[in-house]
Parts: C-alpha cells; structure tokens; sequence
C-alpha cells in the first residue's frame, strides 16, 4: 500500500506468529512481506521470534549476578530481517518493531515461573538483574534506531493479577526498567504502540500503565470482572487505542458473515481515533482470509474527523 499521507478510512493491523522457518533470514523478510500484502493491513509489524542465550544455570535469584550484558551480536539475526524489510518496503509502510520488556527477555531467558518466584524472594538482587538485561535490551532498540524503524510495539508484563500478591514489586522494580527502554524509544520514534500484554494473565489494574509512553495503547478491553468500553480505555490513556477484537472470537472461525458484523460493531462502538486490530497475537492457525476480510471491512468505513 503506496503512503499518500492522511487516510480518511479506519486503518487497521492484526499480528500473527510465523512457522519456525520463517523466524531469520531471507523467509522471514519474505513471510513479513507476503502477510503485508495479503492482507493489506496499513503498517509492518517486525515479529520477535529470537530467543535471549537460555540461562539453566540459574536456580536461586544469587545466580542472576553473574547474568552477563548481552552485546548488539546476540540480536545479528533479528536486526537482519528488519534491516531486510527497510530497504523492501521502506516507501510502502511504517515499520514497527515487537519488543519485550526487559522482564520479559528475563522470563525467555529461563522461565515464567522462575522469574517470578525470583522476584517475590528477593526483588533487590533481581533489580540489579534487570538493570543489566535493561541495559543489553537498550542495544537492540539502539541498533533498531540506526537502522530507520519508524517505532516499537513495546509489551510489557509483570502487574498481572496473578503474578505477584505485593503489587509494589511490579511499581517499585519492573515499571522503572519499562520506563527507561521506553522513554528512549519515545525521543526517537514516530509511532509507538504500549501493549499491555495478557498471554501470561489478565489484569484487574490499568493505573500503573497510563504514564507509559505510547502514541496508541493496545490491551484487551477486561480488568478485573469488568469489561471496560472501548471508549472508556481511550479517554483512561488519553491516547488512541488499537481496538481489541477478541483475538479467540469469530475472527478465528472463518465465517465471513460474522467477521463483517463483529468489525462493523467494533467500529460502531469504538472512539474517534482508533485502529482496528485485535487485543493480543491471532492464533498461528488462522486463515490469512478471515484477516484480509476484517482489514477490508475496516477500510471501507470512513474515519472520523
């Protein structure tokens, strides 16, 4: 889709995970750019599928010090295939590259488990860790920068309701590592996107999230027992929000007439600035047609002004 600047339609994007043969490399400039086209969503979101150097030698939250700062080197495969889609589609498209936070890389790099009873034993060792992988994080974003991206999709986690009884873990050690990645990405990024990621558990608080940076805010639309409307969020954040589609609803079953009056319900209901996509990464098993549909279903409606 050729950039003619302001678009009077509803732009939209919806997120899949790609095959393991397409996570480096010349496949996966290719898939990324074959996804794009197919389903003519209005921007390129880099896929992070490079795992951090697994660390089974830790088992106690001492053994994090000895934790190392990953080099620019460690990210050489994933910096290839963004560098791949710049000069690809560089006239075409934003590009916006995934990005966990650096609790998250710290989880990719051991476990789920471990890191959070890591952190609920002793949060000061862990914050000199995370401190370190904030630090070997910031040489991936760097790199990013150099290379031309026009942003970040920046998830975050660790303020689930499940995660921690102290919600002061999450405010005092995890929220400050987002911050500086975050912050740095803001002063040289067109378009960023706050995801509030769910994939490990739901939240019943949104408050430790409304000073993160962010142009849009994308996170699913459930806090607590409570569904908040998709208007509500938008004034919450005071920002556009990427509007949630229940990313297990009918935009996974494939049948078309449910897609288009879910997309057109979704718009109905939704605030003045928003786009369309869904509240987390779409099963892996989708059919590319159901989300070409939705994108369509979204483009024919006019924004508004």
């Amino acid at each position: 889709m050729e950039s003619t600047g302001y678009q009077d339609y509803i732009p939209a994007g919806f997120f899949i995970h790609f095959d393991d043969h397409f996570h480096s490399g010349k496949a996966a400039v290719a898939r990324h750019l074959e996804y794009f086209n197919y389903t003519n969503m209005d921007f390129i979101k880099v896929q992070f599928e490079q795992t951090f150097p697994q660390m089974p030698k830790i088992t106690t939250p001492d053994d994090w010090e000895k934790i190392p700062t990953f080099s620019v080197d460690t990210y050489a495969g994933q910096l290839q295939v963004i560098e791949g889609l710049i000069k690809e589609v560089r006239s075409e498209a934003l590009i916006v590259v995934t990005l966990y936070s650096p609790f998250m890389c710290m989880r990719v790099a051991t476990s789920n488990e471990l890191v959070t009873e890591h952190f609920t034993l002793d949060p000061e060792t862990m914050k000199k860790a995370l401190e370190v992988m904030t630090e070997s994080l910031l040489q991936f974003v760097r790199a990013c920068i150099k290379l031309g991206v026009d942003g970040f999709y920046t998830s975050t986690q660790g303020a689930e309701a499940n995660r921690f009884d102290d919600k002061s873990i999450f405010k005092q050690y995890i929220k400050p590592s987002d911050l500086v990645v975050m912050k740095e990405i803001e002063q040289a990024c067109i378009f960023n996107i706050l995801h509030i990621c769910d994939y490990r558990g739901g939240y019943d608080d949104l408050q430790p999230f409304i000073d993160y940076p962010g142009h849009v805010v994308n996170c699913s639309q459930q806090v607590g027992a409570k569904k908040i409307g998709k208007k509500e969020l938008s004034q919450l954040f005071s920002r556009p929000f990427m509007v949630g589609m229940d990313r297990h609803g009918v935009i996974s079953t494939g049948r078309k007439t449910a897609i288009v009056e879910d997309v057109k319900n979704t718009i109905k209901d939704a605030p003045k600035q928003f786009i369309l996509g869904a509240d987390c990464t779409l099963p892996n098993d989708i059919d590319w047609d159901c989300i070409r549909l939705a994108i369509e279903t979204s483009h024919s409606h006019t924004r508004q002004k």
